[in-house]
């Protein structure tokens, strides 16, 4: 029976990291689904060479070990992870095509709540926060392995220097060096694409903005969509490869191959420490709506600098915990009528 105990108390000792690691494999990742098969591989080993650990360590820095090496192990193949404006230009409307990439080229979202721990000091919480947006995200995709691991441990998870190089089996001195490198690729992108700004929590302007956006986007009014666009907004729908810059593309486009858009209902999702709004449009076979995108919103100066479209609802909706359909309201059935 005490062997019992034992197990049940190792199972949840383990479990308690499982929305830190989360977050730290997705960083290492870009992906959310592999993100969860790498915590999911770093707690199976964790469980079957437990009699092997002998508390050198805390139980965390141990975890994150393997799960480094998992993830290590996963990057090897080279794949990094990307945005449609990291691949190609903007294309004009008038060039406009809906060209699609496998699933493993893209960057991929991520809800809050599965790697954001809660509890975390706001400080803390921030910091976390900050390290999940799609813009950081992107640009950690573009560092080495091993720098990004350094990176993640040193600026988002602010372990020692002493620390680091002893989960990664090496010197002080080139975890230092790692660092340096990783901090001026980072730098280089910063100045290359502006970020937006989200305060945290949504102060009152934003909360207007997000309110103006939602009744734009329902009523499909453009000029109202328009007004609410920084004029350098750009929108990207993977798995396509197409992206847009500009409000009058991205007005355009709606109005055009986006028309089927027209009439659509957001609900509101927190994704990659941002703004984010479960699509659905209309359902014209079963009535009312169907999934159709999340949609994960950047913000800077009172305007919309990004809107994010991801269209593969049949992965990303479950993992939102949203449900694969919609009934309209009594008021929209008769005016359907």
């Amino acid at each position: 029976m005490g062997d019992g105990t034992a197990t049940a108390d190792l199972e949840v000792a383990l479990e308690k990291h499982r929305t830190e690691l989360t977050g730290y494999c997705y960083r290492m990742l870009g992906s959310s689904f592999e993100a969860e098969d790498a915590v999911q591989d770093t707690l199976v080993r964790a469980w079957r060479s437990h009699d092997k650990f002998e508390g050198r360590s805390s139980l965390r820095s141990w975890l994150y070990r393997i799960a480094t090496n998992v993830c290590l192990d996963m990057l090897t193949a080279g794949n990094k992870r990307a945005r449609p404006m990291d691949l190609t230009e903007a294309t004009p409307l008038a060039r406009a095509a809906l060209a699609p990439r496998p699933d493993h080229t893209w960057l991929e979202p991520m809800p809050d709540a599965r790697v954001l721990p809660t509890g975390d000091d706001p400080a803390e919480a921030a910091v976390a926060k900050e390290s999940i947006r799609l813009a950081f995200m992107a640009a950690l995709q573009q560092l080495p392995p091993k720098q990004r691991a350094v990176l993640i441990l040193r600026e988002v998870l602010a372990w020692r220097a002493s620390e680091v190089a002893e989960l990664l089996e090496t010197s002080v001195a080139s975890v230092n060096s790692a660092l340096q490198r990783a901090r001026a690729t980072l730098a280089e992108r910063a100045e290359s694409g502006a970020e937006g700004a989200v305060c945290d929590p949504l102060d009152e302007e934003q909360q207007k903005l997000l309110e103006r956006y939602v009744k734009a986007f329902e009523g499909y009014d453009m000029t109202a969509l328009t007004a609410l666009l920084h004029e350098d907004a750009v929108m990207t729908m993977p798995p396509f490869d197409l992206w847009l810059r500009g409000p009058a593309d991205i007005t355009g486009f709606m109005t055009t191959l986006g028309a089927s858009c027209a009439g659509s209902r957001l609900r509101p999702v927190q994704a990659n420490g941002l703004p984010g709004f479960a699509h659905y449009k209309p359902d014209e076979e079963k009535g009312g709506f169907t999934p159709w995108a999340v949609q994960v919103l950047e913000i800077s100066d009172g305007r919309i600098t990004g809107f994010h479209f991801f269209l593969d609802t049949q992965r990303w909706f479950p993992l939102f915990g949203l449900p694969l359909h919609l009934e309209a309201e009594p008021d929209e059935v008769q005016q359907g009528e």
